[in-house]
This record gives C-alpha cells, structure tokens and sequence, in this order.
C-alpha cells in the first residue's frame, strides 16, 4: 500500500470511537480515472486553473482515509485514527458530522461505468481488516456517502454492486495490509 499524507486532516473529538466505513466514488475530472488530479487534491496542491471544470474545486479542503484505483491498489492519505474530511454534511442514525467517527474509502469510478472487480476485492479486504481492528464496526456500518449525506450526494452510486461487494466481504482471505 502506498502512503501520502494529506494536509486536510485533523485529529478526532476526544472519546470518538471509529464505528463507520463510508464508500464513496470519484473521478477527476469527471469521467476519467486516473489517480494524479485526485492525489493533487487531497494532497492540497490541485492546479485549479489546469481544466476549466477544476475551478469550482478552488480552496476546496478535502481528503479521504483511502483510495481505491481502477486495478485495485491502495493509497493511504490519512492514518485511521486521524479525522478525513470526506463526508461533509452529513448523518448516520441520528449522529451528525460523521467524519467523528467514520473511515473514508474512495473508489475510483462515476456513475456511468462498471467498477472492477480488482476494486471490489481490494475495498472488501481493506474493510474486512478495519472491521477487525476496530469492532464497532459491523457489515451494517458500512454505508454509502448517499445513505449519510441524502440529496446532496450520489456515490458511490447506482453502478456500485452492494450484493458483488457484500459477496466479496464474505469470502475475502485474509490478507495483512499495513494500515497506519
């Protein structure tokens, strides 16, 4: 696993326990996959004015824990016990402000294409090991950025196959990754 560290992180509030994954999706620019202009924004130095569809992005503070390529490698920007910002406005059975308490997977993709197979794998095993790491968290706390951040957000969207995923983190070996 590869590792970056982001400057858009913070540490969480004192006594928050870790009980939620939050999938989400991305493609920067829309609807291409390549990992360079996603490190560059999470790692605060996106060159907002290299597309004109990046200006919106100006000043824009954001990171996740992780990040799932289209071949299923994982690059880490935020150690666990640290706070992402990824989830924004957001509630999750009644608790808001879900970056307190939630690890931030992003996957590369879009709406309009299939995710691949190596990404399911990958995002299983990576939350199969957060899941024994921290027990709070169950395969029920495992959500979609939609399901805590409703109306305001889509992904990982209708192209992401809960069932293939929940296959996959059901029959996932076991495979140490080194998560800081």
């Amino acid at each position: 696993m590869r590792e970056l560290v982001s400057p858009h992180q913070n540490a969480r509030p004192d006594g928050s326990a870790i009980e939620l994954i939050v999938l989400h999706a991305i493609s920067l620019p829309d609807g291409e996959f390549g990992l360079q202009y996603i490190e560059d924004l999470f790692m605060g130095r996106l060159d907002c004015s290299a597309r004109p569809e990046f200006a919106e992005l100006q000043g824009l503070a954001v990171s996740a824990h992780f990040v799932v390529d289209r071949q299923g490698a994982i690059t880490q920007f935020v150690a666990c016990e640290q706070r992402a910002w990824h989830a924004g406005v957001s509630e999750w059975q009644g608790r808001s402000q879900c970056n307190d308490f939630a690890i931030g997977i992003e996957i590369v993709g879009d709406e309009r294409e299939p995710f691949a197979t190596a990404q399911y794998r990958e995002t299983a095993r990576l939350c199969r090991q957060l899941m024994q790491r921290y027990p709070a968290i169950g395969r029920d706390h495992i959500v979609g950025h939609q399901d805590i951040a409703p109306g305001r957000k889509w992904d990982p969207g209708r192209q992401w196959d809960w069932h293939h995923f929940n296959r996959s983190l059901a029959h996932i070996r076991d495979h140490h990754l080194e998560i800081l």
